[in-house]
């Protein structure tokens, strides 16, 4: 088929369905369309051949069978396929949904940004313009706010003028465009953080709304909406099963059964519940996103107001780091308050697709149905085999892991959405399967079971069941996506001929050839060649070294060789030797101070001398 079917043929059906409905009234996306014309094809029930080229008249009753079923709103089937092709097409990530608002976001404000980095002007009259510009990109990137708001504006332009004063633009206008889209964001920032912390002080903020606040009052009743919608899809899916199993114990019951299309219910339910358990998943990690953000933020706010105090001069480099923090904060609040709006857009466009439940099956007519029966839970049927599992020793060729022998056992990816691999293709039920019981690794994919007797008789031939689960999606195609088989139909439908530039059902696993050369030894050798594992041989080498301290090393240079080659003599370098013989000492004697009257003679004939000595006596000194 994949070879018959060109992209032209298909397109052409897919474009003619389309019309056909459009003419009866009912407009549907090319999306829908292209699924169902695949459902179509691959149902074995409407016998179309794989290996043959589609005549005119097959490619009439092609599209006479697709309009037919996209008409038929009694189906739910139809109403599961919408839901698949909804939620494939506007579900996002948190992270693909936080890049998107980013992109938009810079897209918007392109234009001021350009205004911005663009102009160099020189005139008084332009810069203040551009100051202006530069007011309204700090004020549109946060998002507090609008530029009508004229207090808005007024909040801005005080903050900016606090850390950007316009006397600095000249310097601001010198800069190249990269650093001065640079600027701009951390302007924007500082701006953003100031005015927070002017809201928390009491002085402006109006215009800002209290989003922790919010987020903490909204995030648990988006949480309690998804919950219902869980708890509904449960009773009808463990109401739809209870009946389904009836119907295969009692060929009354299956005569009075068959007119309904329980299977189609059932699917419809299990599938609405898979995408709630998504947004459900993320509806938590939002609530514990904020509420780590919350005891940031808070204590952002707390050491900021421990800095600032009632001081009248701040250093900037301890508190802009502050106020940018404060602002990133912020913006992660933002972020949580656009994905809590995405998850509740979601959920409420979801339960359109559930509708189609109380028209077929009213509450009155499933009580009437279900008199004298007991219906399980999944939960229920889980506890009912918790005390049994499988005997390895009866499988020579199967691996089976259980979870105290297997590390990551709660991680392992399981097939076919956790559901019993054996009661799909068999009874055409999703029962919840119990991995107590054992999982089976089968070519290096992991399946569960709902009983003992249900994992063995699946083990004794795995790919006949895996067939046996395939021939069944192809008669129900809302379950390629339930139980995740794409992988099982991408050999019928390339990628190029079967999908539409925007659909992503279709999409395949993505495959390359692909090769990578590296080189023999990327580290250097760390192998040592002199290492000695024995001891002897290391005896011998400390022998030989101690030896060669008693050895000289002799050289002389003769005429004819001088300045032709260079020579070297080893010697020991002489040592600095010290020795101490003898002690200098000295001793403080009186200086003798003699002096003597009367030699130069008086007016007597007779001289006179006298001596006196003034010398210190030697205990004084």
């Amino acid at each position: 088929m994949s070879g018959e079917l060109t992209e032209s043929v298909i397109k052409g059906i897919i474009r003619k369905v389309g019309l056909e409905c459009a003419a009866q009234g009912q407009t549907l996306s090319e999306t829908l369309v292209a699924f169902m014309v695949r459902a179509v094809v691959l149902d074995p029930r409407n016998d179309f051949n794989m290996d043959q080229i589609l005549t005119e008249k097959d490619v009439q009753d092609l599209i006479q069978l697709c309009v037919t079923r996209l008409l038929d709103t009694t189906n739910p089937s139809l109403s599961t396929i919408k839901m698949q092709v909804y939620f494939d097409m506007n579900y996002a990530n948190r992270a693909e949904l936080l890049r998107e608002q980013q992109r938009i976001l810079e897209g918007k404000l392109a234009p001021v940004v350009r205004d911005i980095t663009d102009n160099c002007p020189h005139v008084q009259e332009e810069i203040e313009k551009v100051y202006q510009n530069i007011v309204s990109y700090a004020l549109l990137s946060s998002g507090l706010g609008s530029p009508t708001d004229i207090e808005a504006v007024r909040e801005v332009t005080a903050a900016l003028q606090s850390v950007f004063p316009q006397t600095e633009m000249t310097a601001f206008i010198s800069l190249n465009k990269k650093d001065k889209e640079q600027q701009l964001k951390d302007l924007a920032m500082l701006v953003t953080g100031i005015r927070l912390y002017n809201k928390e002080c009491g002085k402006g903020g109006r215009s800002i709304d209290d989003l922790p606040a919010v987020l903490n009052e909204a995030i648990p009743s988006a949480t309690q909406t998804v919950d219902e919608g869980l708890n509904t899809c449960h009773m009808l899916a463990h109401k739809y099963t209870a009946l389904l199993e009836s119907m295969q114990e009692d060929p009354h019951r299956y005569m009075q059964l068959s007119s309904f299309k329980l299977k189609e219910a059932l699917f419809n339910v299990r599938q609405y519940e898979a995408f709630l358990c998504i947004l459900l998943s993320d509806a938590i990690t939002s609530a514990q996103e904020v509420e780590t953000l919350s005891v940031q933020f808070t204590a952002t706010m707390m050491r900021l107001k421990n800095t600032v105090q009632d001081k009248s001069s701040i250093d900037s480099q301890e508190v802009f780091p502050l106020f940018l923090e404060l602002s990133k904060l912020w913006t992660s609040f933002q972020d949580e308050m656009l994905l809590l709006s995405f998850l509740t857009s979601m959920t409420s466009n979801l339960q359109q697709f559930l509708e189609i439940q109380s028209q077929l099956f009213p509450e009155e007519l499933l009580t009437s149905l279900l008199e004298g029966m007991t219906v399980k839970s999944d939960e229920e049927r889980i506890r009912e085999t918790m005390g049994t599992r499988v005997n390895v020793s009866d499988f020579k060729n199967q691996e089976w892991l259980f979870p105290e022998t297997t590390d990551n056992f709660d991680q392992l990816l399981i097939q076919y959405h956790s559901f019993c691999a054996h009661a799909i293709g068999v009874k055409g039920l999703t029962l919840p399967g119990n991995p107590a019981i054992g999982i089976l690794k089968h070519k290096a994919k992991y399946y569960v079971f709902s009983s003992k007797e249900a994992a063995y008789t699946f083990a004794q031939d795995p790919d006949k069941f895996i067939q046996l689960n395939v021939e069944k999606a192809k008669e129900y195609a809302e379950l390629i996506q339930l139980l995740e088989l794409h992988h099982h139909f991408e050999h019928l439908f390339p990628h190029a001929q079967a999908r539409t530039a925007d659909q992503c059902l279709m999409k395949p696993t993505a495959k390359c050839d692909s090769s990578t050369q590296t080189d023999t030894h990327i580290l250097p050798p760390t192998i040592v060649r002199s290492y000695e594992w024995n001891e002897w041989e290391l005896r011998r080498k400390a022998i030989k070294l101690a030896n060669l301290r008693r050895k000289l090393t002799h050289a002389m240079q003769t005429d004819l060789s001088h300045m032709k080659r260079e020579n070297f003599t080893q010697v020991y370098l002489p040592k600095d030797v010290g020795t101490q013989t003898k002690r200098d000492n000295s001793s403080n004697v009186p200086r003798p101070q003699i002096f003597l009257k009367g030699l130069r003679g008086q007016s007597s004939p007779a001289t006179h001398m006298v001596k006196v000595d003034l010398t210190r006596a030697v205990d004084e000194t």
